[in-house]
């Protein structure tokens, strides 16, 4: 299979395509937990968003995790408004396919979440995740308040140290404050729960965060 370059680098937004102001339309009822998947959401509710590669098994992951109230998969860290799976598959909106997080801080906790996150999928790999080849399976952690950038950094530097110990390469994870989420097309929508038997090619490196 011959790969062109242009998918394992991030386009430059004179580069990146127009998309669209009109929102993707989604069912707003958690497929497993029935919650709302869009705003707004109780005010005792906190949110992360987190790029762990393919968005279906990355979902299943944080919506199995005790203390979240609901998922959705979406794109960020690009510069495409509204993108469709197929544009964002096209490398040519520097978007990521990520998983937002809605989670009640009472039952679990950021720190907890980002131990899920590292420990769910290979953060060395770039512009990848396993077989999945591209910009948008890249690994990232996009923040909302100072106090969980820092934690992510943190975690980070952290888990750099257990992997090294282990033999594995540097993290390549990004790690920035949240820019806009576009919710992707409502069949992403919790996917493995609709089709159990679907893809799903995410895999950790089996090395503990503690």
């Amino acid at each position: 299979m011959i790969l062109s370059s242009k998918k394992l680098i991030l386009p430059n937004p004179a580069e990146a395509l127009s998309g669209r102001e009109t929102a993707m339309p989604v069912t707003n009822k958690h497929f497993v937990t029935g919650n709302p998947v869009a705003p707004p959401f109780p005010d005792y509710l906190q949110q992360a968003l987190f790029g762990l590669g393919c968005f279906w098994g990355a979902e299943r992951k944080f919506w199995q995790h005790t203390g979240v109230f609901s998922t959705a998969v979406g794109y960020s860290g690009g510069y495409t408004p509204n993108p469709t799976y197929e544009e964002v598959c096209s490398g040519l909106t520097g978007h990521s396919e990520v998983v937002k997080v809605i989670y009640d801080p009472a039952l679990t906790s950021y720190d907890e979440l980002l131990r899920l996150f590292w420990t769910s999928h290979n953060p060395t790999q770039g512009m990848r995740q396993g077989n999945d080849i591209g910009t948008q399976y890249r690994s990232g952690i996009y923040t909302y308040t100072p106090e969980q950038l820092d934690e992510a950094l943190e975690s980070k530097h952290h888990y750099q140290h257990q992997l090294t110990r282990a033999g594995f390469n540097q993290i390549t994870t990004e790690i920035m404050p949240a820019s806009a989420f576009y919710y992707a097309e409502d069949y992403h929508q919790q996917y493995l729960a609709k089709e159990p038997m679907g893809y799903c090619g995410l895999g950790g490196l089996d090395i503990a965060f503690d």
